[in-house]
């Protein structure tokens, strides 16, 4: 690759794809009971879920300047430009964070090719723009083409998903609690969406398999020649219900590549287990 790809780890991407494209990923930070981890490295998934279901509550802190900062040193002398893709700065500090880093490097080395860019995306919609950009890397684009790319995917990226259980956005600050209660008793299975980096609710739907067809009918309301897409899922610890939706989306719009994960920690400690996500682009170029 002419391009060095970094992130962080609030793109959920598989580690296969993040081995096979050599991307460096940014580790976020999650509390569970006041201990400090690091997202999928010193925990996972499963372990997060598990913690969560047995009344645990779980925080996420951004990246610190000093781990970005030792992230981006190591690509000052690599002898290729490098671009940082990052989690949205609607619903993280560390792009911010970032951007002070990369001007404090740069004043020490200012020949250090160094982009830093906001996703404006969360989880594997995001994750879909860093994988994009990889590819678009690995045929040999310029710096300026992969940026392109970049934009490009970001503007036209659609983030459609569902949670199990309200309580967890409230306890993240996304909905009140009332909403929370009156959710939980008459099963209310929100539809939500990112736009502009920021969580906003599409529709409130009541039973769970009917928010599932709902967001599969959205997918055809919004998308753009599906059957040429890399069209991503991810769940929180709940597979059999991906795959379900994998094999209705297959079907429905002819859809031959997948990128299905389950849900990071640094996303899933707000959303919690059961959530269901959707991600592909809204304008195929």
């Amino acid at each position: 690759m002419n391009v060095k790809i970094i992130t962080d780890s609030a793109c959920d991407l598989p580690d296969d794809i993040i081995s096979k494209y050599d991307i460096d990923v940014l580790p976020l930070i999650v509390y569970m009971n006041d201990k400090e981890y690091k997202d999928n490295v010193d925990v996972k998934p499963a372990e997060l879920f598990k913690y969560m279901r047995e009344g645990g509550i779980a925080k996420t802190a951004q990246a610190t300047y000093e781990s970005i900062d030792i992230m981006f040193r190591k690509y000052v002398d690599c002898g290729k430009p490098c671009i940082y893709i990052a989690f949205s700065s609607e619903l993280s500090g560390t792009y911010q964070t970032a951007k002070i880093v990369e001007q404090d490097i740069k004043e020490e080395y200012p020949d250090f090719d160094l982009t830093v860019i906001d996703s404006k995306a969360a989880s594997l919609g995001f994750g879909l723009i860093v994988y994009l950009s990889a590819l678009t890397a690995e045929d040999g684009a310029s710096k300026e083409e992969v940026i392109d790319r970049i934009l490009y995917c970001k503007k036209h990226m659609e983030h459609i998903f569902t949670v199990d259980d309200l309580e967890y956005l409230y306890r993240g600050g996304r909905v009140s609690k009332t909403a929370a209660v009156i959710g939980s008793v008459l099963h209310i299975k929100p539809i939500l969406d990112v736009e502009d980096g920021k969580l906003i609710p599409v529709e409130k739907v009541r039973g769970r398999k009917k928010s599932i067809n709902r967001m599969i009918d959205i997918v055809e309301e919004r998308g753009d020649r599906l059957g040429e897409q890399i069209v991503a899922i991810n769940h929180a610890d709940d597979m059999e219900t991906a795959l379900k939706v994998k094999a209705k989306l297959e079907e429905k719009f002819g859809i031959k590549e997948f990128v299905i994960r389950d849900v990071g920690c640094a996303i899933g400690a707000h959303s919690g287990p059961g959530t269901l996500s959707i991600f592909f682009l809204n304008k195929l170029n």
